[in-house]
């Protein structure tokens, strides 16, 4: 039997056993499912160790130790989110249903949407918030204190940019920080290396330019602007379009801000994987492969599709490290600001053991991603 062949009768117990274990976090035994069907007809405890067995058989449910109850394992946590997902879809507005009688049901799932006071707590989470990086930061701050996992959120420019403001500032010898900022209000920066030295007053003089000549256009037409100018007014301007055609030819100002800039991210709730974790070695790898934030941002591209409207949850991302084995996604796209300045696309997203609130999670990512347009559209 594989988990795609399970009997109706296999479902039932299945869909207990998930929900008792998410509830309680103990294995689950034979007994405590058998109170769950404690009056249902044809589910005496023979008959549900019976079932349990079967399903341990598919590898649907794995036993810790031998005296232990069931655990459910990465493939049986898949087969419950297709089931809330695509049997129940998840409806907003529906009253949530105990674990119980879900599992008496096969047509009932739990299809809560978020509860009023959960609502409103995620909106005053965001208050105050009014640009695209703020709602970034704090998207993973929340998603960290409600999943007890980790918050990620990531913006990344699916599209044209367009140039708000930009600011040049010396580090060290050829080295200067550009700081670009779109009308969408996503910030970024970047360490130039330039192949000759640009004074203090350059650099200034090169940002105003650049600002009063350019602010509302699409980052990537600036930069052919600029050699066009050169071209045309050598002369009058040499110095000024000289220092600006080199800041530009080094990055200052291009249309791929994924490669060039990198890709803003923001993450919060470390701590609460390491509480989590009881082996030390899986933690160690684990952190090695969240910490680096080009992985994350790997992570959350190779899973959440940027062409999907609604929440993406993967089960197990032992394709990006086998220590994230019991580990789940839930994640979905945000939009960052109106497309007419620059289609802007951010991925707000959780990642935490598989024993969490489904559910829950799947509509908190879900409502906070809808808040995007809102919070952010407030600015405009």
């Amino acid at each position: 039997m594989s988990e795609a062949h399970v009997s109706p009768r296999e479902r039932l117990v299945l869909m207990a056993i998930i929900e008792l274990y998410i509830a309680t976090g103990e294995p689950v035994a034979s007994q405590a499912v058998a109170h769950v069907f404690a009056d249902r007809e044809g589910m005496s405890s023979a008959t549900i160790r019976n079932v349990m067995a079967s399903l341990a058989d598919a590898r649907l449910l794995e036993q810790p130790h031998t005296s232990a109850g069931r655990v459910p394992t990465a493939a049986a946590f898949r087969y419950y989110v297709e089931q809330i997902t695509q049997t129940g879809q998840l409806a907003a507005g529906a009253a949530t249903s105990e674990p119980e009688r879900n599992a008496l049901n096969p047509n009932v799932l739990s299809q809560s949407a978020l509860s009023r006071e959960r609502r409103e707590q995620i909106e005053d989470s965001f208050t105050g918030v009014a640009s695209a990086n703020e709602y970034l930061q704090r998207t993973s701050q929340v998603l960290a204190l409600l999943s007890n996992g980790l918050g990620v959120a990531l913006a990344s420019t699916t599209g044209t940019q367009v140039l708000e403001h930009i600011h040049f500032s010396r580090l060290a010898a050829g080295r200067v920080l550009a700081v670009l900022v779109t009308q969408a209000g996503v910030v970024h920066d970047r360490v130039l290396a330039l192949d000759r030295e640009l004074a203090h007053v350059e650099l200034e003089t090169a940002a105003r330019y650049l600002n009063e000549n350019f602010r509302g256009w699409p980052v990537e037409r600036i930069r052919v602007e600029v050699t066009k100018r050169m071209e045309a007014e050598r002369e009058a301007y040499r110095a000024l379009l000289t220092s600006v055609e080199e800041l530009c030819r080094k990055g200052a100002l291009t249309s791929d801000t994924n490669s060039i800039f990198g890709p803003t991210v923001f993450v919060d709730g470390m701590a609460n994987l390491i509480a989590a974790e009881v082996d030390r070695e899986r933690l160690r790898q684990m952190l090695v492969t969240l910490e680096a934030k080009q992985r994350l941002v790997e992570l959350l591209t190779a899973y959440v599709d940027g062409r999907e409207q609604e929440v993406r949850v993967v089960v197990g991302l032992d394709t990006a490290s086998p220590a994230m084995q019991d580990l789940v996604l839930i994640g979905a796209q945000a939009r960052l600001g109106d497309a007419s300045q620059g289609s802007v696309l951010g991925t707000v997203a959780l990642i935490a053991p598989t024993r969490i609130q489904y559910q829950e999670m799947i509509h908190a990512v879900r409502y906070i991603a809808q808040l995007s347009e809102r919070i952010v559209g407030a600015r405009e």
